[in-house]
């Protein structure tokens, strides 16, 4: 599959779908003209095997930076594990793609069910082009949300838990996984042991 096809699945850097994330990107842009600032594009292999479904982009982390899941300490342990599974060779994802369920940097980290709903769409554009990506790791309630609508699931009966699985009508596999923030990790939410099992079960689903 062309990079560009998946790229054309992907908001343009000013969309303008959302007001208040669009009001965020004007102040930040204006306070931080350094930073990213702008919708996040997805990060990895376009023949990609494994999906990873995020949240949204952190303020310090892939909204400063432009890279999926990179400045902040949830991408310190969602990299530090695909490296241990072999997913990660010299900074380079290897059969993997990273998404995000909301394109833009939402106020405090918490998009509106209505910004969910609106930014969907790319997602399910990004689903349709990442046609060999059968396995896909949801992180967290919104992105399992938005990852079983994208693939067609129905959600009255794929219901959110950390290690749970839901086949999609496609075949396609969705894993569900706790979000790797800051805040689970430090409140022992989401231990690195129960992180790894989810890759884990990946890479079983995969053979």
């Amino acid at each position: 599959m062309p990079a560009s096809t998946l790229l054309d699945a992907e908001p343009g850097r000013d969309c303008p779908r959302c007001p208040r994330l669009v009001d965020l990107r004007h102040a930040l842009r204006a306070e931080h003209p350094d930073w990213w600032n702008a919708p996040v594009p997805p990060r990895g292999a376009g023949d990609a095997w494994l999906a990873i479904v995020g949240l949204a982009p952190g303020r310090m982390g892939a909204n400063r930076t432009g890279l999926a899941f990179t400045g902040d300490a949830s991408g310190d342990l969602l990299f530090a594990t695909l490296a241990r599974f072999g997913l990660l060779e010299d900074g380079d994802l290897q059969g993997v793609m990273i998404l995000n369920a909301v394109k833009c940097l939402p106020p405090e980290n918490k998009p509106t069910p209505e910004e969910i709903r609106t930014c969907r769409p790319f997602l399910s554009a990004e689903a349709e082009a990442l046609a060999g990506a059968r396995v896909w790791i949801a992180l967290g309630q919104v992105a399992h949300q938005s990852t079983v609508k994208a693939l067609g699931g129905k959600l009255p009966k794929c219901r959110f838990a950390h290690l749970a699985e839901h086949r999609m009508p496609s075949g396609r596999m969705v894993i569900d996984s706790y979000h790797c923030s800051r805040y689970n990790q430090n409140t022992g939410r989401l231990t690195p042991g129960m992180f790894e099992a989810v890759f884990a079960r990946a890479l079983e689903l995969r053979a």
